[in-house]
């Protein structure tokens, strides 16, 4: 997995509360289990026109955002099914972050486990976040996970929490099979120490 250090970016707005994972990946692109190539589903059924041209209206299409990597949501984001895809589609599109005042739990962990930094700022902090991303070319924010802070095109900072755990993950590119790869060491020294005093397991 990739490190998460810090991260300079186009911000893209999308003032919508309640955006579930259907949403952000319509069940019409679940037939694969590969992480790959989700990106072209990403909120396809917004994104893209009855006939699979392009919305023009919707920001992600907008020539200011077409290589956003920080989107600044609306509350509740990642809500509905559990689906991994959800994560792996926003991550295949190129989105690194995302911001806004909750998220839903399994979402919210699956970005942790794939790379994609999900932030909870109040609501004060996120109306402010979302005028910078509304800037079109210049809705550039910095998003610092050693400095625990967010930066606007003006200078401005705003800090956030996250728990110590994940942010170490995420700074050391850790998903569950990194976790287990830094135990490496204590699990030959066991598989050694077990071998010899149950030679018949």
């Amino acid at each position: 997995m990739e490190k998460f250090t810090k991260l300079t970016g186009v911000a893209a707005p999308l003032p919508i509360i309640n955006i579930d994972t259907d949403m952000i990946i319509p069940k019409d692109y679940l037939k694969t289990i590969k992480r790959t190539g989700l990106g072209k589903g990403l909120f396809a059924e917004m994104r893209l026109n009855e006939d699979g041209s392009e919305n023009p209206d919707f920001v992600l299409n907008k020539p200011a955002y077409r290589n956003a990597q920080i989107l600044v949501a609306g509350d509740n984001f990642g809500c509905g099914s559990s689906r991994e895809h959800a994560p792996w589609a926003l991550l295949d599109f190129g989105i690194r972050c995302v911001i806004s005042t909750s998220f839903a739990d399994i979402f919210y962990n699956n970005c942790f486990k794939n790379g994609i930094l999900p932030i909870k700022v109040s609501q004060e902090n996120l109306d402010k976040l979302m005028d910078d991303a509304s800037r079109g070319a210049n809705a550039t924010l910095t998003v610092d996970l050693e400095g625990m802070t967010i930066s606007g095109p003006d200078g401005g900072s705003i800090g956030f929490e996250l728990d110590e755990f994940k942010r170490h993950c995420m700074l050391n590119g850790l998903d569950d099979i990194g976790l287990t790869m830094e135990k490496a060491d204590n699990i030959s020294v066991f598989e050694k120490k077990n071998s010899e005093t149950h030679p018949w397991a």
